[in-house]
């Protein structure tokens, strides 16, 4: 048998060298999420100031419009004001998971929405796009048509079924818990009508890919145009694990960041790459 002991000055030396790796991959790391956060604090809108707005508490106010953009109307009761009303937490605050430890803000997210999410392993991409869609439906007493569909055999489970007259928030929670632990990206991408043009895009829209075995889902929490008709918007997402959904960052293209162009192709977010194909929507 050979001798696998090792000289105590390789022991030395190779602990200096994986110390010096760690700590410069450390610093590479927080170097490059401040520098992303300074480039979009300078970025400029149409009236000169900042496109991000730190003292904002949702995201239409934290997010500014890029020069030359400008938000598109929605009707108080579409399910798009209500996202742009989503309410943040503090400008840096770190995404937390399900069991309370921190994600690292490796250029993913700008901002994290102020919603629980339990303790358990549930609410993951698709389970946030469904407790948003929820949360909108539930706050309009639209009780009859929350429902969302299960994997198993690709039939809806009703609100107002599970709840036997217990219309309570806390009975709409549970609903939502019992959902996510049952549907996930494939059944919920069969229930949203297919976008076929990606710059008809409107808020609350989702990108969405069911994978194998593994798809994912982001949703657009805010759109804008320009005098050309052109669109850009702005993503949300939650991930695994269970996570607190998040504002996306736009690495491909720093001078708009948080906001993407709408265009046909790919579409680069900072964990998952989408076509414009995969943009889908809710019916009402």
């Amino acid at each position: 048998m050979r001798n696998l002991a090792i000289h105590p000055l390789k022991n030395i030396v190779f602990f200096i060298c994986i110390s010096l790796i760690y700590f410069a991959c450390t610093n590479e790391q927080k170097q490059t999420t401040k520098y992303t956060k300074e480039i979009a604090l300078q970025q400029e809108t149409n009236t000169g100031e900042s496109l991000i707005n730190p003292e904002g508490k949702t995201i239409q106010e934290r997010f500014n419009t890029p020069k030359a953009y400008t938000r598109v109307p929605l009707d108080k009761k579409h399910f798009g004001s209500y996202l742009r009303k989503l309410p943040l937490k503090a400008f840096n605050s770190k995404v937390k998971y399900f069991d309370g430890s921190d994600k690292y803000n490796n250029n993913v997210y700008i901002s994290v929405i102020d919603m629980e999410i339990g303790t358990r392993d549930l609410q993951q991409c698709a389970d946030a796009v469904m407790r948003l869609r929820g949360e909108f439906l539930f706050k309009q007493k639209r009780l009859n048509d929350i429902h969302f569909t299960f994997l198993s055999d690709g039939k809806p489970r009703y609100f107002k079924k599970y709840a036997k007259g217990d219309h309570s928030y806390k009975k709409f929670r549970r609903y939502m818990n019992y959902i996510f632990a049952y549907a996930n990206t494939a059944s919920l991408r069969k229930e949203l009508a297919k976008v076929k043009h990606i710059q008809d895009i409107q808020v609350g829209d989702v990108f969405i890919q069911q994978g194998n075995p593994y798809g994912h889902a982001v949703i657009v929490v805010d759109v804008a145009k320009n005098a050309q008709g052109e669109n850009i918007f702005m993503i949300a997402q939650s991930y695994m694990p269970a996570q607190e959904t998040q504002i996306l960052v736009n690495n491909q293209n720093e001078t708009i960041s948080p906001w993407y162009k709408a265009k046909e192709g790919t579409l680069r977010t900072p964990e998952w790459t989408f076509e414009s194909s995969d943009l889908r929507r809710f019916k009402d």
